[in-house]
């Protein structure tokens, strides 16, 4: 067994399309369209569609542009060889970062917060290990 995919709805398909590759620097893998029940899907990732790796599936239902955030979502979390300088580069790129990068409270691990445009919020957690290329480009 493994995690394939955490999937969110959104209120513009091709605003968070482009948050989640332009801001956060994931991958557009597919997407695709459902005329006959009126919703549209596109998966994004920081793979190639690997099925090794766990996916984001962005639904837009047609005519929904905003959902209520429900108390007991969290956030998705995402591995970062600098939370600092990544923070800076979401900046740059337009996103809203909530909690700049520090220490986790009571702890060492570097983590920062971004919220993407239809609220849910990104936790990058800066770990040595994903230097090597893995994480937020």
């Amino acid at each position: 067994m493994r995690l394939l995919h955490t999937m969110l709805r959104v209120g513009d398909l091709q605003r968070s399309i482009d948050f989640y590759t332009k801001v956060l620097g994931m991958n557009l893998l597919r997407r695709s369209e459902n005329p006959e029940y009126k919703y549209s899907l596109a998966f994004i990732g920081y793979g190639n569609g690997n099925p090794d790796q766990a996916e984001i599936e962005l639904t837009y239902n047609w005519g929904v542009e905003k959902y209520e955030m429900g108390g007991a979502y969290g956030h998705i979390a995402i591995g970062v060889p600098d939370a600092y300088a990544a923070c800076e580069k979401i900046k740059a790129a337009g996103g809203n970062v909530t909690r700049e990068p520090g220490p986790v409270k009571g702890g060492t691990t570097v983590i920062a917060f971004v919220t993407d445009p239809d609220g849910y919020k990104v936790e990058l957690i800066q770990r040595a290990e994903y230097a090597a290329g893995a994480g937020l480009r």
